[in-house]
């Protein structure tokens, strides 16, 4: 049976003509589906027994669960969530004074392949549908509210998977969580993190999408980008700058650049100086990102000194730089350590 979610409104309201109802419902179906977040066709109360007895005759919801969870000393918790298939993907709710985040998968696994990222030594297995992406939210939203009492502000797509690749359900997922008739989240608290796709990337700017844009740089440098990030050498930085203008001056959104200074490789006053001759072409802030050891890659963090030298010569050239210091790390919830490990359930 087809998944009731893939069917947009108009769609629905086809499908009851077709049975004999009344296409009024189809509202009523999708305020179900995208706003009180129904995962069952019986819960829709407010139709005919009748009516959810044919829907469930022709149609399933294919819903998102969270398999497991683990709360980090910091309060940062990580879920594992079981799909209809039973992959699982995860996602992670990051607590902080200011803010309640949502960091959300977009594929199970990756094909990028970046060496210093957990998810990118996974096979990809399949891109998730845009009711799974939007279920994380939902999930890690309830999760919020339980352990915290406070409601997400601002949802990531920095989990597991490139974005860009899954392009269709990615932004699927963004008009449901943001819509009126979805959760009425703000598209201004909602960053796409990009390992850098080109076309894609103007693509956006094309379909004149209202989130922010994160590239993950790591480098402004193309030989050693190369090293690190294999997608570099069919979208080098030439053809990211490029494609950033394009989706700056079709937009006007808010980008970023994140950096995670690895020691002896890319920590360097040169290092800085290329990576501010990258960015001051764009009106771009620099994320600075502590590196979280994995067990793939032998890579480490540069020490302190180095890492302030580092900042303060970006600062000197009048570019916005924040240090994010990593959260989760006691639990593998940090920036390139999502990778599954099953049988770590604990209560959160």
């Amino acid at each position: 049976m087809k998944d009731l979610r893939k069917l947009s409104l108009p769609e629905i309201q086809t499908c009851l003509q077709d049975i004999g109802e009344k296409p009024f419902r189809a509202k009523q179906i999708y305020s179900w589906l995208w706003q009180k977040s129904a995962h069952k066709i019986a819960d829709m109360t407010d139709l005919s027994k009748a009516l959810r007895q044919k829907l469930e005759e022709q149609f399933e919801i294919n819903p998102l669960t969270t398999d497991q969870a683990q709360k980090s000393a910091d309060g940062t918790i990580k879920f594992g969530f079981r799909l209809f298939d039973q992959n699982l993907v995860e996602g992670v709710l990051i607590p902080t004074e200011t803010r309640m985040t949502a960091c959300v998968s977009s594929q199970v696994g990756c094909s990028l392949t970046c060496k210093f990222c957990a998810t990118g030594y996974m096979d990809r297995k399949r891109n998730l549908e845009a009711g799974e992406i939007y279920d994380q939210v939902v999930a890690i939203d309830r999760a919020a509210q339980a352990s915290y009492g406070i409601p997400l502000s601002n949802i990531v797509f920095m989990g597991m998977g490139e974005p860009l690749l899954n392009y269709a359900n990615v932004l699927k997922s963004i008009e449901h969580i943001t819509s009126p008739e979805g959760l009425q989240m703000s598209p201004k608290r909602i960053t796409l993190s990009t390992a850098g796709v080109g076309k894609m990337i103007k693509k956006l700017g094309d379909d004149a999408v209202r989130f922010n844009l994160a590239l993950s740089l790591h480098a402004a440098n193309d030989e050693k980008r190369n090293k690190i990030m294999p997608i570099n050498e069919t979208n080098n930085l030439a053809v990211l700058g490029e494609a950033l203008r394009y989706f700056y001056d079709k937009t006007g959104n808010q980008l970023t650049f994140e950096y995670i200074v690895f020691d002896n490789f890319n920590d360097t006053l040169e290092d800085a100086t290329e990576l501010w001759r990258f960015a001051k072409k764009l009106p771009v802030k620099i994320n600075i990102i502590e590196y979280n050891p994995i067990q793939e890659a032998d890579f480490k963090n540069t020490d302190a000194d180095k890492l302030t030298a580092f900042a303060g010569f970006l600062e000197s050239k009048n570019i916005v730089v924040n240090i994010r210091r990593s959260r989760g790390k006691d639990i593998d919830a940090a920036c390139g350590q999502l990778a599954i490990k099953e049988n770590k359930t604990v209560e959160v």
